[in-house]
C-alpha cells in the first residue's frame, strides 16, 4: 500500500463494559479500496464510524492526510465530513421530499456553494452513473439500485478524499448489489478517492483491494485481494 490518506491507531471504543473496538490499527491510501467484514456485533461498523469521525474513540487517534481529526470540535468535524468524506449507507438516506439532483447537491449547498452551481455540479454525475433523465425524480420514484446510484453521486460530488460505505448493498437483490458495488469501487478509484466498505457478503468484499476480518473488536486477519489472488497477512 502506498502512503495512507487515512489512519486509525490504537482505536478503542467502549459501550459500558463492552469494548466494540479493542485496540485497532487501520489505514487506507488514496484510491485504495478496503473492505471490512465480521459477524454481527464484531465492531466493523463501529470501526467505520470512528474512522469517519461520526463517533469518537475512547483511546487512540484518527489522522487524515497526517492531521489528527478525532480531537476536532464538532463544528470542524461536521465541516470535514461534508467536504472531505462521502457516505453511502444501506438505505441510501436520501431526503424523500427532494428530487434526486438536489439530494446530490445538498452536501455542497451545506458547504456554502450556491444552489445553482451545486445543482449543476450534481447533474454532471447523472450520465456517468447511468442516471441520465432521473434528475427530477424523488427517491420514492426510484428503484433501490437507482437510489443507491444517487447516493454514490452525492458521496462523490464533493470530491472527497475518502468514501465510507456501510452495507451499501444490504437492501438490494444480489444482481443489483453486484452492479452497485462494481460501480462504486470503479468510480471511487477513477476519481482518486479511497473507499472503506463494510459488508457481510464475501462476494461484495471481493470487489475491493484489501480485506480486514474483525471479531470481538479486533482485526483477526488481513488479506490482499488483487487479480483474483488472496494473500493472508498476520
Amino acid at each position: 500500500m502506498s502512503e495512507p490518506i487515512l489512519t486509525g491507531s490504537g482505536l478503542v471504543k467502549r459501550y459500558g463494559s463492552m469494548r466494540a473496538l479493542a485496540g485497532v490499527d487501520a489505514a487506507v491510501a488514496a484510491a485504495d479500496r478496503l473492505a471490512i467484514m465480521g459477524p454481527s456485533g464484531s465492531g466493523k461498523s463501529t470501526l467505520l464510524h470512528v474512522l469517519a469521525g461520526i463517533i469518537r474513540p475512547d483511546e487512540g487517534e484518527v489522522r487524515l492526510a497526517g492531521s489528527r481529526i478525532d480531537d476536532l470540535g464538532e463544528n470542524r468535524l461536521s465541516a470535514l465530513r461534508r467536504t472531505r468524506f462521502g457516505f453511502v449507507f444501506q438505505a441510501g438516506q436520501l431526503l424523500p421530499e427532494l428530487p434526486a439532483e438536489e439530494n446530490v447537491a445538498l452536501p455542497m449547498m451545506l458547504g456554502g456553494l450556491p444552489r445553482r452551481q451545486a445543482v449543476a455540479r450534481a447533474r454532471a454525475w447523472f450520465p456517468p452513473l447511468g442516471l441520465d433523465g432521473l434528475e427530477g425524480r424523488r427517491p420514492g420514484q426510484l428503484s433501490g439500485g437507482q437510489a443507491q446510484r444517487v447516493a454514490i453521486a452525492r458521496a462523490l460530488a464533493v470530491r472527497p478524499d475518502v468514501v465510507f460505505a456501510d452495507e451499501p448493498t444490504g437492501a438490494l437483490d444480489q444482481a443489483t448489489g453486484e452492479e452497485v458495488v462494481s460501480l462504486l469501487t470503479r468510480v471511487t478509484r477513477e476519481h482518486g478517492a479511497a473507499l472503506v466498505l463494510v459488508t457481510h457478503d464475501p462476494d461484495i468484499a471481493a470487489h475491493c483491494d484489501r480485506l480486514l476480518q474483525v471479531r470481538d473488536g479486533l482485526i483477526v486477519e488481513q488479506y490482499e485481494l488483487r487479480a483474483g489472488q488472496v494473500t493472508a497477512h498476520a
